[in-house]
């Protein structure tokens, strides 16, 4: 295989996993002020990602890919809210554990890194028409 077809397959890796990052955090960010719908119970718990690196048999690049998609185990946040119907015998609310400038951030690392590789498959396009150029 080419070089030029190892650059495209590495970079169309990394955008994959960087667009399922971005799946994530949107759930996060849409779920961070999703409850219970019963007194006392569990609200939306914060997942996670994590990658791992792949050696590709065919280019001899490595790749990456989706290595889990997990939960965060961290603390509910308890605000005290007698009225909420998923109040607890206290009156305490469990909010889910995401904060949402930590996701905005995780949000605008994975589209900079999307970019990125974006940036990597056209700089290879880029050089195998340059290449074709000069053979011609």
């Amino acid at each position: 295989m080419d070089p030029l077809t190892a650059i495209g397959r590495v970079a169309a890796s990394g955008m994959r996993a960087q667009g399922k990052r971005m799946q994530v955090v949107s759930e996060n960010i849409a779920n961070a002020d999703s409850t219970s719908v019963q007194p006392g119970g569990d609200p939306y718990r914060r997942k996670t990602i994590t990658f791992q690196s792949v050696l590709d048999a065919q280019t001899g690049g490595e790749r990456v890919e989706v290595k889990a998609i997990g939960r965060d185990r961290s603390d509910f946040r308890l605000v005290y809210d007698p009225a909420h119907p998923a109040a607890d015998a206290q009156g305490y609310v469990k909010m889910p554990n995401v904060n949402p400038l930590i996701e905005m951030a995780d949000m605008r690392e994975a589209s900079r890194s999307y970019e990125a590789n974006l940036n990597m498959l056209d700089m290879g396009r880029q050089m195998k028409a340059r290449t074709l150029d000069i053979l011609r």
